[in-house]
């Protein structure tokens, strides 16, 4: 599992600019909200963790499609499927997650603080936000592994794998923009969305990489 950790994280790295390409993507969204807003900063500064929810999730969805297609592509994933059971086909599903989400995913957890400036964020409200995108993000990747083991077999699923993950992902967008405003606003709860945050991941956690292993073994047959 290690050896598969690091060689998808690899993988994930060079297909089509990695963690680059999200960043850019994260960055460009972010960019334009005051062009679209105006100048405002204590709207810029309401809106804020909202737009971070929302450019990082955009930009989780763009490489969900390669999450199997290489090894779709070089045979690999036929030989992953056939050598495991159902249950250790869903530990690898979720090691393949984990490193996905380590390649293309955390690097925008990492690059919000700096985004949060842009939106004149506090301190306080950088931190709320950059902690939910820390919890809530493997949600979207682990849902996003079962629209892409769907599509895997699809020559072009790229847009297929983010209209099936899209609408399942609005739970962690409502409760991650909830716990964000819950830290800086004394009439929302914080601790409440957070742990519903968490739950939701834990939840995905078990039933994402089972459903994929299904969809896998489902497409391959």
């Amino acid at each position: 599992m290690t050896a598969l950790f690091i060689r998808d994280f690899r993988l994930a790295l060079r297909a089509g600019g990695g963690a680059l390409v999200g960043i850019l993507f994260f960055l460009a969204v972010i960019a334009v909200v005051p062009f679209g807003v105006g100048p405002d900063l204590a709207l810029l500064s309401r809106i804020g963790p909202a737009m971070l929810w929302i450019g990082a999730l955009l930009a989780a969805l763009l490489g969900l499609d390669r999450l199997f297609q290489a090894d779709r592509d070089d045979g690999s994933l036929d030989l992953l499927v056939m050598a495991a059971d159902r249950h250790m086909l869903g530990v690898t599903v979720l090691v393949k997650c984990f490193a996905h989400w380590t390649a293309t995913v955390l690097p925008l957890v990492l690059a919000a603080p700096m985004l949060g400036l842009f939106m004149n964020m506090t301190p306080l409200a950088i931190g709320a936000t950059a902690l939910t995108l820390l919890v809530g993000t493997p949600a979207i990747t682990l849902i996003g592994a079962v629209g892409a083991a769907l599509a895997v077999s699809l020559p072009r699923g790229g847009l297929l794998v983010s209209v099936i993950v899209l609408p399942l992902t609005i739970p962690v967008l409502i409760f991650g923009v909830s716990a964000a405003y819950g830290a800086t606003t004394e009439s929302a709860p914080f601790l409440a969305p957070f742990l519903i945050l968490a739950a939701i991941t834990l939840f995905f956690a078990v039933i994402g990489p089972l459903a994929a292993s299904a969809a896998l073994k489902f497409s391959t047959d």
